[in-house]
């Protein structure tokens, strides 16, 4: 066994990841530009949530927005339906974003008269949340029907949060969701993640994510 060279190729990746993500936050930085990384599992209503936060920020920010996904085009019409700016990236098939991809898709979008970016991540809780995009902060959706038990599940997505979103809260009365085992697990995973509950479908609680989000742009570009 001696013989045998062991290299930690998944460390690797990661390490060169990191760089390229600091590399381009610095860059993003100097621009004033905000970029939020949402993420979700599939289905956890990213897209509505979207466009009612567009709806919300139209006059006071530009917004673009990068949309991932696997194949299709469906829920960058749908942003761009709003008059946001869109484009939609094609994984080829892989599960995440990564920072150089992140840079290609920024590139794509030609974001210098823009004031905030969000990417919507690929739909899932694990492959998402192990990569740096070199965004400022990342928010995750978590959907009612997924149950408040997510934070114990997936770990590594709640700690790397700097934002969740508990979206659906209408469907509340119909599943067995606890709020307040929700925010005790999400806080056992990250004590500073700040929680938002809303309704994407009726409008509910998203001013709020609206306003953080203005703070949140507004502050970036002073501080740069």
């Amino acid at each position: 066994m001696d013989q045998v060279r062991i290299l930690e190729v998944k460390q690797s990746v990661f390490a060169n990841n990191d760089a390229q993500a600091q590399k381009l936050r610095a860059e993003l930085k100097e621009k004033g530009l905000y970029l939020l990384n949402l993420m979700s599992s599939p289905g956890s209503g990213k897209t509505t949530t979207l466009t009612r936060l567009i709806e919300a920020l139209k006059g006071t920010l530009r917004i673009g927005v990068m949309e991932a996904d696997i194949d299709s085009d469906v829920d960058a019409a749908a942003i761009a339906a709003t008059g946001a700016k869109a484009i939609q990236l094609h994984t080829g098939g892989m599960c995440h974003l990564d920072a150089a991809m992140t840079r290609q898709g920024l590139e794509g979008l030609s974001p210098d008269e823009l004031d905030l970016v969000v990417l919507e991540n690929v739909g899932n809780l694990v492959c998402p949340a192990e990569f740096d995009t070199g965004a400022v902060k990342n928010a995750m959706i978590l959907s009612v029907p997924e149950g408040h038990d997510k934070p114990l599940k997936y770990p590594l997505m709640f700690q790397v949060c700097d934002v969740v979103i508990v979206n659906k809260i209408d469907v509340m009365p119909y599943f067995d969701f606890d709020m307040e085992k929700c925010a005790e697990y999400v806080h056992m995973r990250n004590p500073k993640a700040r929680i938002f509950p809303i309704c994407a479908k009726t409008g509910e609680g998203v001013q709020a994510v609206a306003d953080w989000l203005r703070q949140e742009t507004a502050q970036w570009k002073e501080n740069r």
